[in-house]
């Protein structure tokens, strides 16, 4: 049978109307057999304030009231079903408990534990509402199928063991039931929770589609498709039809929102058609995302990725001498960093890394930027975004590059990244600058 997961984001299940939509959606084509859902909006916010912030009893308090009252009125408005009830009950016991746990700030796996419970209470509630849609759907446990390694925060899946699981426990059920499962969440060796990283529902998503040899893969967001340029910073950004797999694995690499940057490796792997599309305006179409597209633009799209940091990294050492950049980066691969852009120099080298605020890479980072202290001199500079234009055959036609340049001519680039990839052309600037770059190279790239 043909085979769609459909993965539903949280503004999709922020309330029972929009829960609605997405059951309507699910319902309406017969090959949606697998649906992951995220938490619902506001919910996953909440759980990581819990999570890490040092908070009084008070404030905790205020907190949990929060997240109960956004789960208990979709459940209200389901009529309080007597077995959802019960579940969501204790969902929300275990809520209450897990946040007031005294080692909570100091251990990942307790931080994971807690994180996944909204996914938990959106995928109990949104199978239920597809049960009384006159659907037949089972809330399944992600946790069962969903192995990874015990890096809590950004776990590694183990594809192998995934998709054994999926043939076990999923694959016999496909053809009698939709199952609704999380997105996010997955489960180490030792049976304890683990988190893929923030926007991992659409991972799990594209894990589950390889793993069941899914012919499609469905992500239900709150945009119609995926933009030539976040519509927030221009009105005249517009939705593209198709995208190869490289330009999109480019552009959730470089900052858009629409899909998570792990989402393309397995639809590549296994050439699974993609599909970004609204939950809220199904009929509008959305963005299909797939190996071949019918046109390669120069020029597809251009991405923003905020927080990023410039490290520099200098010593004479480096100055006629085999090894050292060996080194630097034996150093980011021990924290587990990758880098986007590089320069180099007689004796040193530039390169910029993430540095979200209040996660669990700022904190790597830190500790990253100790050790390469120990091998040389060290510079810090923050407050830059990586701005990037995503298109085709970038560096082997003439003139590509001059339209970008000359739109952007009187700004001032910290960095350049050109010709080492033909899908992309990136410039770091300063994070005051760069919503007027994209509104300028969007100006001339795609409005004219």
């Amino acid at each position: 049978m043909a085979v769609n997961i459909a993965k539903f984001g949280g503004t999709s299940v922020a309330n029972l109307n929009a829960m609605r939509s997405c059951a309507r959606i699910v319902l309406d084509n017969a090959d949606t057999r697998v649906v992951v859902v995220s938490a619902a909006a506001g919910v996953t916010n909440h759980l990581v304030t819990l999570a890490n912030e040092e908070l009084t009893d008070e404030q905790r308090s205020k907190v949990i009231t929060d997240i109960e009252t956004i789960e208990r009125r979709i459940l209200n408005d389901l009529g309080q079903p007597e077995e959802a009830a019960t579940k969501l009950d204790e969902l929300l016991g275990l809520l209450r408990e897990q946040a007031r746990h005294e080692e909570l700030l100091f251990r990942p796996d307790l931080k994971d534990a807690l994180l996944s419970l909204g996914e938990r209470m959106s995928s109990l509630l949104f199978a239920e509402l597809i049960n009384q849609m006159g659907g037949q759907a089972t809330n399944f446990d992600a946790r069962r199928v969903i192995k990874t390694d015990s890096d809590y925060g950004q776990a590694l899946p183990d594809i192998q063991l995934i998709a054994e699981q999926a043939e076990t426990l999923l694959k016999p059920q496909l053809d009698k039931l939709v199952t609704v499962t999380q997105g996010f969440i997955g489960c180490d060796e030792f049976d304890n929770t683990t988190t893929l990283g923030r926007g991992g529902s659409d991972y799990t998503a594209a894990l589950l589609a390889e793993a069941l040899g899914a012919e499609t893969c469905e992500i239900w967001t709150d945009v119609t498709g995926v933009y030539t340029t976040d519509p927030r910073i221009t009105e005249k950004a517009r939705p593209l039809p198709e995208l190869s797999f490289e330009e999109a694995a480019e552009m959730a690499t470089f900052g858009a929102k629409v899909l998570h940057p792990a989402t393309m490796v397995p639809a590549v792997r296994r050439d699974i058609a993609v599909f970004v599309g609204s939950s809220r305006e199904p009929e509008k179409g959305g963005t299909w995302i797939k190996r071949d597209c019918e046109h390669e633009p120069h020029y597809r799209a251009i991405t923003r990725r905020r927080d990023q940091v410039l490290v520099t990294v200098k010593t004479p050492d480096m100055l006629y001498a085999s090894g050292f950049l060996e080194q630097v980066f034996g150093i980011l691969a021990q924290h587990g960093l990758s880098v986007d852009l590089v320069t180099t120099s007689e004796i040193s080298v530039s390169l910029t890394i993430d540095n979200p605020p209040n996660s669990v890479r700022a904190r790597i980072n830190r500790d990253c930027i100790e050790d390469l202290r120990q091998i040389s001199e060290v510079s810090v500079e923050e407050g830059f975004d990586l701005v990037t234009v995503v298109g085709n055959n970038m560096h082997s036609a003439a003139g590509v590059s001059a339209p970008i340049f000359d739109a952007i001519s009187a700004v001032n680039l910290r960095l350049i990244c050109y010709g080492a990839n033909p899908h992309n052309i990136s410039v770091l600037v300063h994070s005051g600058d760069s919503e007027s770059v994209v509104q300028k190279l969007h100006g001339r790239l795609f409005e004219v």
